[in-house]
């Protein structure tokens, strides 16, 4: 995995150390940072393709961290956290994370997520340059997935490389419903487990970012009991 470089951003010194040797093993390069904005620094100064974040810190916290680096970043963002309510996880999502895991993980499943995320980061990143399938629109709506782009009735739109990838598999299968298994295993390239929350966050956010009134979606509906789907329009 040469030239990949992880961000690993935990205030407590002996863990920091633990996942650099753990991702170092694998073949990463590896950039630590004892706080959110230690890590904002960083990120501004390198290219980094994926950030590991512990939620407690002092000063600016992993919470408050990922919405800075959303500001300007699409780069997979994995949460590392010993709250392990839904909840916690909810707002963890909520706030632009890809990813959240609890403390203690298994170091091969943290090892998995991180492959996976990259995985997938790097395989949008290299549509970008080579041919890709070009622009698909729905309505008022145009995904360029060469680019890695969407607009809204001509406004461009900012997505996180999760929510690129559920919106590109939705608008090349408009009117098709997805369940939010099926949506997690196409976009995060991994078994789907109890991912119902997770899916479900990241859809909310969409909606925030493409529809006038997210609570009465134009594009991008719910099936009750079966899933997600983004409707089908005449061209504006």
């Amino acid at each position: 995995m040469e030239g990949i470089r992880i961000l690993v951003v935990d205030d407590d010194v002996q863990i920091a150390r633990a996942l650099e040797m753990l991702l170092r093993g694998e073949g990463y390069e590896v950039v630590r940072a004892g706080n959110g904005l230690e890590a904002l620094e960083i990120l501004k100064a390198g290219k980094i393709h994926l950030v590991l974040l512990d939620v407690m810190m002092p000063g600016l916290d992993g919470l408050r961290a990922t919405l800075r680096i959303r500001e300007t970043l699409n780069l997979p963002i994995i949460m590392l956290s010993a709250k392990t309510e839904d909840s916690d996880k909810v707002l963890g999502l909520s706030m632009g994370a890809d990813d959240y895991v609890a403390k203690p993980y298994h170091p091969q499943e943290l090892l998995a997520r991180v492959k996976s995320h990259l995985r997938r980061y790097l395989e949008l990143g290299t549509r970008q340059e080579g041919g890709g399938e070009g622009l698909i629109r729905v309505g008022g709506l145009l995904l360029d997935q060469r680019a890695m782009t969407l607009t809204v009735d001509t406004e461009p739109v900012r997505l996180t490389a999760k929510e690129f990838g559920i919106v590109s598999l939705l608008m090349t299968h408009p009117g098709v419903v997805f369940p939010a298994e099926k949506i997690y295993e196409a976009v995060w390239q991994e078994e789907a487990y109890a991912v119902e929350n997770t899916v479900m966050v990241h859809i909310r956010r969409i909606r925030e970012k493409i529809e006038i009134n997210p609570k009465e979606p134009n594009y991008l509906k719910v099936v009750w009991g079966i899933g997600y789907k983004i409707e089908k329009h005449q061209l504006p």
